[in-house]
C-alpha cells in the first residue's frame, strides 16, 4: 500500500491511497487541475480513480468535486449527513454517490474502509481506517481525541494524524478572536500537544509510521509540530530516532509514504 498527501491544511486537503489496482483519494479540497497534475506524476488520470471518500463538506475538502463529476464518473463515498449536504450543493452529485454508515465497515473498490466520526464544527464529519495489504489510518479536522478516533485508528501500520497549531502562536497571533475560539474549541482543529499524545496512543497500539497534517500557515510551523510529537513521545521513552517514524504533510508537494514497510525502508 502506498499513501501520497497531496495537499494538506487550511488552503485544500487531498490525499492518495492506493493498493493493487485500487486507487482512492480521501478528499477532494483542491482544483481539478492540481489533482490531475498529482496523479500524472504518479503515473495515474483521474480516470483511473476506484473512488473518492469525503470525510466532511468544508470547501478545503470538497472544492474539487463539482468539475471532477463533470468530467469523469467517479464513485463518491460519504458519510450520510454529509452526503446529504452534497446532494443540494453540487448538482448531478447524487448519480455518483453512496452513503456510509459511521462504525460500519464497507468494501470499496477493493478495499475494506471504516468511517469513524471526528469532532469538528460540522453536523457530521468522519476519519477513515483503509485495510487492504496494510492497514492506513487518516484523522484531521478534529477538537479533541476521543475513544471512537483511538479505536478507529487501533493498529493502524501508518496514520496521518491532525496537528494543526501551536496553541501559544494561536493566541499570539492576527487571528480575531471568535476564530481563535472556533480553532481551540471541542469542535475546532487539534494543537500540537494534543497530536502528541494521539500519538503515544497509537504507538501504544502498534503505529510506527505517523504522518502531521493539516498544518496551519499562521499558527503552525513543521519544525515546531514535529519536535512537539516527538517530545511527547520520547516522555514515555520511545526513541524517535529508530522506533517510530514521523514526518509532516506538506501543504502543497506531495509525500509519498509506504505503509506496512518497516521504518528503515
Amino acid at each position: 500500500m502506498q499513501v501520497y498527501t497531496i495537499a494538506s491544511g487550511s488552503g485544500g486537503n487531498c490525499t492518495l491511497v492506493r493498493d493493487g489496482e485500487s486507487a482512492v483519494l480521501i478528499d477532494a479540497g483542491i482544483s481539478m487541475r492540481r489533482i490531475s497534475q498529482a496523479l500524472a506524476s504518479i503515473g495515474l488520470s483521474p480516470g483511473q480513480l476506484s473512488g473518492i471518500l469525503i470525510t466532511h463538506e468544508h470547501s478545503d475538502h470538497i472544492c474539487g468535486l463539482s468539475t471532477l463529476i463533470k468530467h469523469y464518473d467517479i464513485p463518491i463515498f460519504a458519510p450520510r449527513t454529509v452526503a446529504n449536504h452534497l446532494c443540494w450543493s453540487i448538482a448531478g452529485v447524487e448519480d455518483y454517490l453512496t452513503s456510509l454508515k459511521t462504525g460500519q465497515e464497507e468494501n470499496i473498490c477493493g478495499l475494506k474502509v471504516l468511517p469513524f466520526r471526528t469532532p469538528h464544527d460540522t453536523p457530521e464529519s468522519v476519519g477513515y481506517r483503509i485495510s487492504g495489504s496494510s492497514v492506513f489510518g487518516f484523522c484531521t479536522d478534529c477538537g479533541h481525541i476521543t475513544e471512537e478516533i483511538i479505536e478507529g485508528l487501533s493498529g493502524v501500520d501508518t496514520a496521518v494524524i491532525e496537528s494543526n497549531h501551536d496553541v501559544g502562536m494561536l493566541l499570539s497571533g492576527s487571528y480575531p478572536p471568535a476564530l481563535k475560539r472556533r480553532i481551540l474549541s471541542d469542535n475546532g482543529h487539534l494543537s500540537n500537544e494534543s497530536c502528541g499524545c494521539l500519538a503515544v496512543e497509537l504507538y501504544k497500539r502498534g503505529t510506527r509510521k505517523m504522518i502531521l497534517g493539516h498544518l496551519s500557515r499562521e499558527n503552525n510551523r513543521p519544525e515546531i509540530a514535529r519536535q512537539c510529537v516527538a517530545g511527547a513521545l520520547a516522555a514515555e521513552g520511545i526513541n524517535t530516532d529508530s522506533d517510530i517514524y514521523i514526518d509532516i504533510a506538506p501543504e502543497k508537494d506531495i509525500l509519498k509514504i509506504s505503509v506496512g514497510d518497516s521504518l528503515l525502508c
